[in-house]
C-alpha cells in the first residue's frame, strides 16, 4: 500500500518571542494527504503559535518546513471589526485565491447559518457571526490543508454539525486538516490521530482505556490537592479548572468528590 503523501512537514520547529521561555521546543510534525490531526493542549500552551506557523504567517525561531500546500486559516480570533460586508469579504478573498467562480458564497453562509444581513458590514456582527465569515474564508477556495483554531468554541452549538461536516468533506476529497481545542473529547470525537502539546512538546496522544478524564470548574470557592487524591495521574491546570486524569475504578469517588467540594464536572471522558 503505498503511503499518504505528506503536505506539509515540520523539523526540529520552535519559536521563541524575545527572551523568554521557548513556546514551542524542537517540534517534528507531518501532515499527510486525507487526514484530520487534532491537538490538544490547555490554553497557553502553545497551540495558536503552531498553527500560525502552519499557516505560514508566523516564522520559526528555528528548525524547517517542508511543503507548500494552499492553506485556508480561521485563526482562534477571527479580525471582525472590518468596514467590508461578508460578501464583500468573500468575494475579495476569493479572487485573490483565484476562484473564477463565486457563487458558492451565499450557499456556503446560508448553510452555516450567518445571522444579520450578508451585505452588512462585518463590524456589525456578533463575535459568533463573524467567526461563521471567518470558516467560510477558510473553506471557501477548497484548499488542500485547512487549518482550524479551536473552531467549536467560537460557533454558536447550531453550526457545529455544519462544521463537522466540513471537516469531514474536506478529508473525504483527499484534502487534510489541522485543528486545535483544550477539550479531549472534542478532539478525540472529531479527530483521525490526535497529538498532544505540553510544556512547548508535541506528541501523539497515548490511549489509556483504563483511565478517565474528568474536567472540573468550580462553582464556589473550591480548593483541594488532586494530586493526593487516590487514583489520579495527572493534573491539568485549565482555563480556571482542572482536567484529571484517574485510573478509571476511581473515577466515581474522584466525581463524587468534586462535587462535594464546590466543582462542577463538564466533562467525563475515556482517555
Amino acid at each position: 500500500m503505498t503511503a499518504p503523501t505528506s503536505l506539509i512537514r515540520l523539523s526540529g520547529v520552535g519559536k521563541r518571542y524575545g527572551r523568554g521561555e521557548p513556546v514551542l521546543a524542537h517540534i517534528d510534525f507531518e501532515v499527510p494527504a486525507g487526514t484530520v490531526l487534532g491537538i490538544l493542549g490547555t490554553n497557553g500552551s502553545g497551540k495558536s503559535t503552531l498553527l500560525r506557523i502552519l499557516a505560514g504567517v508566523s516564522r520559526p525561531s528555528y528548525g524547517e518546513i517542508a511543503g507548500t500546500p494552499a492553506i485556508g486559516y480561521l485563526p482562534d480570533r477571527f479580525p471582525g471589526g472590518q468596514r467590508l460586508s461578508a460578501r464583500a469579504y468573500l468575494r475579495h478573498l476569493g479572487r485573490i485565491r483565484g476562484l473564477a467562480d463565486l457563487s458558492g458564497i451565499d450557499p456556503l453562509l446560508s448553510r452555516l447559518a450567518l445571522v444579520g444581513d450578508p451585505d452588512a458590514q462585518l463590524r456589525t456582527l456578533s463575535k459568533g457571526n463573524a467567526q461563521k465569515v471567518g470558516l467560510a474564508q477558510a473553506v471557501l477556495a477548497k484548499p488542500d490543508l485547512l487549518i482550524l483554531d479551536e473552531p467549536w468554541s467560537g460557533l454558536d452549538v447550531g453550526t457545529h454539525a455544519v462544521l463537522a461536516e466540513l471537516v469531514a468533506e474536506t478529508r473525504d476529497r483527499g484534502a487534510s486538516v489541522v485543528f486545535t481545542d483544550h477539550r479531549p473529547g472534542v478532539v478525540r470525537e472529531y479527530a483521525d490521530e490526535v497529538y498532544r502539546l505540553d510544556a512547548g512538546r508535541l506528541a501523539p496522544l497515548e490511549t489509556h482505556p483504563d483511565r478517565t478524564r474528568i474536567t472540573l470548574r468550580p462553582v464556589t470557592p473550591a480548593v483541594g490537592d488532586w494530586s493526593a487524591e487516590p487514583g489520579v495521574h495527572l493534573v491539568t491546570d485549565d482555563a480556571g479548572g482542572v482536567i484529571l486524569t484517574v485510573e478509571a475504578k476511581h473515577a466515581d469517588a474522584v466525581l463524587l468528590r468534586a462535587l462535594s467540594g464546590g466543582w462542577s464536572v463538564r466533562e467525563v471522558a475515556p482517555c
